[in-house]
C-alpha cells in the first residue's frame, strides 16, 4: 500500500537530540574530549566574568560552536549561526535544546575580546595536549619545527604609503589605485585595513602578499602539534619561533629538532646547539656550505628526521584545506595568531580521535 505524501509537521517529538545523533558518530569521541577539556577549565572561566548581571551565553558552548566552524569549514559566524538553527547535529554537540533559539551574531564580536584576554585558546590547546599526554601519544625526545604564511584579510590596494594622506577615492567599495612604478615596503608602506599584516613572499618568482606567518612545532611520534605560535611574515621570523617553541620543549633534556632548508645558517644551529638541542636541520648547498656537517648526518636519527619531517604539511594542509586559515577571517596579530592556536587544538582533537580508534 502506498503511503500519503503528507506534509503536515507535528507538534511534539519524544525524540532527544542525543536519541538522534549515531552511538558510533565521529563526533562522539571528540565531544567526550572536547567537554573534558572545557571542565578542567571552567575555574578560568569564572574569572572572566562579573559574578553580578545578567548571565551570559556560556563560553564553553561558544567554544563548541567554534570548534565545529573550524571542523566543518563554515566560514562566517553568520552561517554559523544559520547552521546552528536547523542542523541537529551542531546542536547536540554544542549542548542547546531543539526549542532553544540560536544566538545572535554579535555575541562573538562581544565576547571575542574576553576570551582573547583570558588566553583561552592556548588553555584550550594546553588541555587536549595533556589528554594526549596521558594516552601516551607524545615524544619528549623528537620533533619538527616549520612555519606557513597566512594571507591576511586585507587587499594590497590596502596597503598606502603612511606619510601620505589618502585620498578620497573614486569608489569606496573597490577603489582604483596605480601602484606601478612606485617602490613599496614595509617600512614605509602599511595596509589602511590591516595594519600588523606585512608585505612578504615566501621565495623568488613569487608575488608578495600581506601576511602573517604560523609557526609549529611537531612531535615526530604521531604528528601531533605540540606548540604553535603566530608572528608578523619577517625574513627571520621563521628562525626566531623555532628557538622559541624548541627552548620550551627542551626542558626536559637534550631533544632534536628537524627542520626544512631554510633554518640551515649558522647562527640559527649555533643558537639552538646552546639550548642543548640537536639541529636536525636539512643541508643547503646551493652555492655554499652547510651550517650541518658530518658530525650530524653520519647518525641514523638525521635520516629518520628528515623523513618524519615532512608530516608537518599535514598539519599546514589541514588548517588551510579545513580550518579556514588559508586567508584569515580577521584583523590583527592577537585574533588571527588566537584562532591559529585554537585550530592547531582542533587538528590535534581529531588526531587524538583516530589514533585511539586505531590502537582499539
Amino acid at each position: 500500500m502506498r503511503g500519503d505524501d503528507h506534509q503536515q509537521a507535528a507538534m511534539w517529538s519524544s525524540l532527544s537530540p542525543e536519541q538522534r545523533v549515531p552511538a558510533d558518530h565521529p563526533l562522539r569521541p571528540i565531544q567526550a574530549m572536547v567537554n573534558t577539556v572545557l571542565a578542567e577549565l571552567s575555574p578560568d572561566f569564572a574569572t572572566l566574568y562579573s559574578p553580578v548581571g545578567r548571565p551570559s551565553i556560556p563560553p564553553e558552548k561558544l567554544l563548541r560552536a567554534l570548534l565545529l566552524q573550524v571542523l566543518y569549514t563554515v566560514r562566517s559566524e553568520r552561517l554559523l549561526m544559520e547552521q546552528l538553527d536547523y542542523n541537529l547535529l551542531f546542536r547536540w554537540f554544542v549542548g542547546l535544546n531543539l526549542d532553544d533559539a540560536v544566538w545572535d551574531v554579535t555575541v562573538f564580536t562581544k565576547n571575542r575580546e574576553r576570551l582573547l584576554d583570558g588566553d583561552v585558546a592556548r588553555r584550550f590547546f594546553e588541555q587536549v595536549l595533556a589528554q594526549a599526554r596521558q594516552a601516551g601519544l607524545l615524544s619528549d625526545e623528537h620533533f619538527t619545527v616549520d612555519g606557513t604564511l597566512i594571507h591576511a584579510w586585507a587587499s594590497l590596494k590596502s596597503f598606502m604609503a603612511k606619510d601620505t594622506p589618502a585620498a578620497p577615492p573614486d569608489d569606496p567599495g573597490n577603489p582604483t589605485v596605480n601602484f606601478h612604478g612606485e617602490r613599496r615596503s614595509n617600512e614605509t608602506h602599511a595596509s589602511t585595513t590591516d595594519p600588523e599584516a606585512r608585505l612578504y613572499r615566501k621565495g623568488k618568482n613569487r608575488e608578495a602578499q600581506l601576511s602573517y606567518q604560523g609557526h609549529v612545532l611537531m612531535e615526530n611520534r604521531h604528528g601531533l602539534a605540540v606548540d604553535g605560535c603566530l608572528t608578523p611574515a619577517t625574513g627571520y621570523g621563521e628562525r626566531a619561533a623555532a628557538l622559541e617553541m624548541a627552548g620550551r620543549a627542551a626542558t626536559s633534556g637534550r631533544i632534536t629538532v628537524g627542520a626544512d632548508k631554510g633554518y640551515d645558517t649558522r647562527d640559527f644551529v649555533q643558537a639552538v646547539r646552546l639550548l642543548a638541542v640537536t639541529p636536525h636541520v636539512a643541508q643547503n648547498t646551493s652555492r655554499r656550505a652547510s651550517a650541518i656537517d658530518g658530525r650530524t648526518t653520519r647518525h641514523r636519527g638525521y635520516a629518520e628526521s628528515q623523513q618524519k619531517r615532512k608530516r608537518i604539511e599535514e598539519i599546514f594542509g589541514w588548517l588551510k584545506t579545513i580550518g579556514l586559515m588559508r586567508q584569515t577571517r580577521h584583523r590583527g596579530k592577537a585574533r588571527v595568531g588566537w584562532m591559529f592556536v585554537f585550530g592547531l587544538a582542533v587538528y590535534n582533537l581529531v588526531r587524538i580521535r583516530n589514533l585511539i580508534e586505531q590502537a582499539a
